[in-house]
């Protein structure tokens, strides 16, 4: 299973870690802590040296309940930073989280490689032809509502079945449109219950009669910390063993705060198979 970004084949067949870069101020883990070029620079740059495949650059927060940012402040925020990245790490394979599709042109145009949108194209009618277009990787989250109102939208018949079939719709809909590559990202924590995550990530490998990488997204949430009754500063073990369980059921895309913590998962899975 391979993913064309800028030309270079990504074989997702073996594990790829996803680096996570929070350029605002109210993420619910490292919010704020990124906010000078050197900061940046250097956490890419430790990132790129654990073994990181891709640095997922988020200029706006979706974390329940998180302020709206207008789209002038996310292209504000987010712009340069791909270009400084770039200009240090010129072989660097930059992911953008957004839900806009300008966002996406003007992000794309400066050099990244791949789209992380977590309405999988439902919060913008221009998302998937704008992906389309652009001829870039496309990672697909299932949410529902938007980030002020997914936390009130928890109602499902069967979780797994209601989720593989969002994601048959969102597929097709996108491969009509012409996008090639696709990953799925079932959304931890999103429009989800704490007790609906854990039937979710037991559930996982069912989302693999898809046919599309799956990328999980994990690291640090409140379904570790709320369950071990502790904070995000203190839930990377809980992160390390729920992300060794999403290995062992499918995962091919680990989205993480800690990137080398996240690659020995990798590598000792690896090992055992």
């Amino acid at each position: 299973m391979t993913i064309n970004c800028k030309g270079q084949l990504i074989d997702l067949s073996s594990p790829k870690i996803m680096g996570i870069l929070n350029i605002t101020p109210d993420s619910f883990y490292d919010g704020g802590s990124h906010e000078n070029e050197k900061d940046i620079l250097n956490h890419v740059d430790s990132m790129l040296n654990h073994g990181v495949t891709f640095i997922d650059i988020g200029a706006y927060s979706s974390r329940p309940n998180a302020e709206h940012v207008s789209e002038t402040t996310e292209l504000k925020r987010i712009v340069p930073i791909v270009k400084l990245i770039l200009k240090e790490f010129p072989e660097a394979l930059i992911s953008i989280d957004t839900f806009r599709s300008e966002v996406v042109k003007q992000t794309i145009e400066a050099g990244a490689a791949l789209i992380n949108d977590i309405s999988a194209g439902k919060l913008d009618d221009n998302m998937l032809q704008t992906v389309a277009n652009l001829h870039v990787p496309y990672i697909m989250m299932h949410m529902r509502g938007t980030p002020q109102t997914m936390q009130q939208q928890t109602d499902y018949d069967n979780l797994t079945k209601e989720i593989i079939f969002y994601f048959s719709e969102r597929i097709t809909e996108a491969r009509t449109l012409g996008i090639v590559d696709m990953i799925i990202d079932p959304g931890f924590g999103f429009a989800k219950t704490l007790d609906q995550n854990y039937e979710l990530l037991k559930d996982l490998e069912l989302l693999k009669m898809l046919d599309k990488p799956i990328l999980a997204g994990i690291s640090r949430k409140s379904m570790i910390y709320k369950k071990l009754e502790t904070t995000a500063e203190e839930a990377l073990n809980g992160t390390s063993v729920l992300n060794t369980v999403a290995l062992q059921k499918g995962a091919s895309i680990l989205r993480v705060h800690d990137v080398k913590e996240a690659m020995e998962c990798v590598k000792l899975i690896e090992a055992l198979n």
